[in-house]
């Protein structure tokens, strides 16, 4: 199989080509608008075919593509390669409004092909093996205890970086918010949304967005997505309760259990390697069975559709504030 990147930005150097570079059974093809970024990461990841326009990647016979480039290109390049048959993996978010997301995902069903979303955070080992009822259908052991799930609650916090709110929404908060969205199924009138803006030092509140924190209820269990961008320090924080169960994680490698009265820890084995316990790794493979396969799950369609509709209605109740 032969699958092209496109765009070759910080976490497609940091996280995606790493994983991917190791994975010998896929020959891979680059194509970045920078030509000595190209050079040079072609020379490094030794990989030998590379492209400055992506449209020249037709003519060299790819199969599938993976879009890294900046989220207002996602909706030009999906288009264009879901248009040519072909499978797309695109990272988080896959656009910057519902309207666009809505439309690639019609297309994508119109032609047949599968539209994949890069949200590694699924895939998270530990969290896959510890928490029941997490993992995607088909992605990890199917727990007796996912039924008893009570709360779900997921905290992304940054240092110093408010930011225009459909910006902090779509790019930074869809992240929580996926993470807790297990099911796929809410309603508008369902969320409850509440927002802190920066302030200057005269105590006027600016256009720019510091805090949201979105909740709902399902049947009897509550879910919680909250992200801070006025924290001390960046930090994430993850929190699980069942039935006479509860679960604490402040990274991705390590957490606690509480059952029966004990505690005990769970972690990631040694020598675990950093994107493996970030869930780049297992998702990598996941995308290359999809791809190979020219399907993927209803459920987990839904839900990357889903996730986008609900960062809109995020927005939506958070621009009256404004």
């Amino acid at each position: 199989m032969k699958i092209a990147l496109i765009g070759l930005g910080d976490i497609a150097v940091k996280a995606h080509l790493p994983v991917l570079s190791q994975i010998s059974e896929v020959e891979w093809v680059l194509c970045t608008r920078n030509a000595g970024t190209l050079k040079q990461l072609a020379a490094r990841f030794r990989i030998s075919e590379y492209y400055t326009d992506y449209r020249d990647l037709i003519r060299c016979g790819i199969d599938a593509v993976m879009i890294h480039s900046a989220t207002s290109s996602h909706f030009e390049l999906a288009s264009y390669f879901l248009k040519q048959g072909m499978p797309v993996f695109v990272d988080k978010p896959l656009a910057d409004n519902f309207a666009d997301c809505e439309a690639l995902h019609d297309l994508a069903e119109s032609q047949q092909q599968p539209l994949f979303m890069g949200f590694n955070r699924r895939y998270i080992p530990l969290y896959c093996q510890e928490l029941p009822g997490y993992a995607l259908p088909g992605t990890a052991v199917c727990h007796a205890e996912a039924s008893s799930l009570r709360a779900l609650r997921w905290e992304k916090h940054r240092y110093n970086l408010t930011g225009e709110p459909r910006t902090f929404i779509y790019d930074d908060f869809i992240h929580p918010l996926d993470s807790v969205n297990l099911h796929a199924d809410l309603k508008a009138d369902d969320l409850m949304v509440t927002t802190q803006f920066d302030v200057n030092q005269a105590g006027a509140s600016s256009m720019r967005l510091a805090r949201v924190d979105v909740q709902w209820q399902r049947n009897n269990t509550l879910f919680q997505a909250s992200m801070n961008r006025q924290h001390g320090m960046t930090c994430e924080h993850i929190s699980a309760d069942y039935q006479n169960m509860s679960f604490r994680f402040e990274s991705f490698t390590e957490g606690r259990c509480w059952r029966e009265g004990a505690e005990r820890t769970v972690r990631q084995p040694d020598w675990t390697p950093m994107l493996a316990s970030k869930g780049f790794e297992a998702m990598a493979h996941h995308w290359l069975t999809v791809a190979e396969q020219g399907k993927q799950p209803l459920a987990i369609t839904q839900r990357n559709l889903h996730s986008h509709w609900l960062a809109e209605q995020v927005l939506h109740k958070v621009q009256p504030s404004l």
